[in-house]
């Protein structure tokens, strides 16, 4: 473990340690809550210009190959500097290598090596952040809709309410604001949907 250590902090792979280090952080802010997973994104600058047109959809297909888009910015990155750092430490530790200029030579094939094991690794998220997106784009929809409470709903306890369509009801899990109570039969509208609880949030609504 010592000797890992020692590795991992010597001058050839300090570069990926850090890497690593700042992925493992982001992770443990994620996790208490603080920013969540889409926090951290890279948005691509579209020029008016044909040459600019050209290299932006020359390099939207290269993000689209290794899955960058479809799934979330720091996931793909998770992927990648993994595998970017345990082959860092094993390749330096196996050629003896003590030089930090030679040590970033090796991590441009090193860097491509492992986005291409980030991109097969990243393939089976993409259908689930697919369906957690359409999840949303749906409970987005259904905002500023009436419903109609099935069940009581309060602020600490969720209810059901329905949404008439032109086929069968739609059916939500529903809560209000603090101090608001509702029951069966009352009409709501809807003000919010909070993905991270899959509830909207509706208040009484009169016409």
């Amino acid at each position: 473990m010592n000797d890992l250590f020692n590795a991992a902090i010597a001058a050839p792979n300090i570069i990926p340690t850090a890497m690593l280090i700042f992925v493992l952080v982001y992770w443990m802010v994620v996790i208490m809550g603080v920013i969540d997973v889409e926090s951290i994104d890279v948005d691509i600058e579209v020029d008016t210009d044909v040459d600019g047109e050209i290299s932006v959809s020359w390099l939207n297909h290269v993000l689209a190959f290794f899955n960058l888009g479809r799934v979330p910015f720091m996931v793909f990155m998770t992927f990648l500097i993994v595998p970017m750092w345990a082959i860092s430490v094993m390749t330096n530790y196996y050629m003896g290598n003590e030089s930090f200029l030679l040590a970033v030579i090796l991590l441009i094939p090193i860097f491509i090596l492992s986005a291409f094991i980030a991109k097969f690794t990243t393939q089976p998220f993409i259908k689930l952040f697919n369906h957690l997106e359409n999840n949303i784009d749906q409970g987005e929809r259904q905002v500023g809709k009436i419903c109609t409470l099935m069940t009581t709903a309060n602020s600490l306890k969720a209810g059901q309410a329905k949404i008439n369509t032109s086929g069968a009801p739609l059916l939500l899990n529903v809560i209000t604001d603090e101090g608001i109570n509702m029951f069966n039969g009352d009409t709501g509208i809807v003000l919010e949907y909070m993905p991270d609880r899959n509830v909207y949030l509706i208040e009484p609504y009169v016409a």
